[in-house]
């Protein structure tokens, strides 16, 4: 793995992964105003490696599918069937299916770069990516809420049914904050630290074994087998993170719109 700190100095002490890793030096176009860092590289790199997998899936679609193609339906299918159809219905979740489908496989990519050798650093532990997709998200919640019916929107946003109107006073304030300052903001800081505690543990796992067995050696090479194991397991450990938060990113936000376009809530 490489990795991206210094795990000692010449008086052999051990230093542990920074929080400088999430903002690397720019190795590209450097003062031209479109400065490229590490990790807006892997960014970049995560989008294409998305076009290029799905292009290659869809070009040319059989009736019977290759196993390729099949993986690629399969994939499309979880999120058309078990987020956007369960959630939205067939109407809605088909108006919503692209935008869904996008945040989930956009998140899921950028979040696999943290264990592929080489990057080592998920695109979406910068907060730019997830604050992105968070404004898309609740802009779209408002979008489908504003489209449905701008009146029974903001009525069941701000004024939820059987509360008695002087409780307003306390429950709407309540509401507004709720409903259009915390969604957003939790949005992006569930996604943003998961991707940084990950790394942050990955780095520290490998860099202590790398500690153990070449500055140290000697005895402490078993602890550095353990901590190597610890590192491997976090690994895996990691994949389904990845997955997990692509899947709770893009449910929430379905959520949020069927709350949006929902008659009461």
């Amino acid at each position: 793995m490489n990795l991206l700190v210094q795990t000692s100095t010449d008086d052999g002490t051990f230093h542990g992964p920074s929080i400088m890793e999430f903002f690397p030096d720019i190795i590209l176009f450097e003062g031209t105003g479109f400065d490229i860092n590490r990790i807006m590289l892997i960014r970049f790199l995560a989008v294409l490696a998305l076009l290029v997998v799905f292009w290659l899936g869809t070009r040319n679609m059989k009736i019977v599918p290759s196993k390729f193609q099949s993986l690629i339906e399969m994939a499309l299918d979880f999120v058309r069937v078990n987020i956007a159809e369960d959630l939205l219905g067939k109407v809605d979740g088909k108006r919503f299916l692209p935008i869904l489908t996008t945040m989930f496989f956009m998140v899921f990519t950028m979040n696999i770069t943290g264990i592929i050798p080489f990057l080592n650093i998920a695109g979406t532990s910068v907060i730019g990516v997830p604050l992105v997709l968070a404004l898309i998200s609740y802009v779209t919640f408002i979008y489908a809420g504003m489209k449905k019916s701008p009146g029974k929107f903001w009525k069941n946003s701000l004024f939820p049914t059987g509360v008695p109107w002087p409780v307003y006073i306390i429950v709407t304030p309540i509401e507004f904050i709720s409903t259009f300052v915390i969604r957003p903001v939790t949005l992006t800081l569930r996604l943003l630290m998961n991707m940084v505690v990950g790394h942050l543990l990955l780095v520290l796992f490998f860099a202590a074994t790398q500690f153990f067995v070449v500055t140290l050696g000697g005895w402490f090479i078993p602890l550095g087998g353990v901590t190597l194991a610890f590192g491997f397991a976090f690994t895996l450990f990691e994949i389904l993170v990845a997955l997990l938060q692509a899947y709770v990113f893009t449910l929430l936000t379905a959520v949020y719109i069927q709350l949006a376009v929902a008659e009461e809530h």
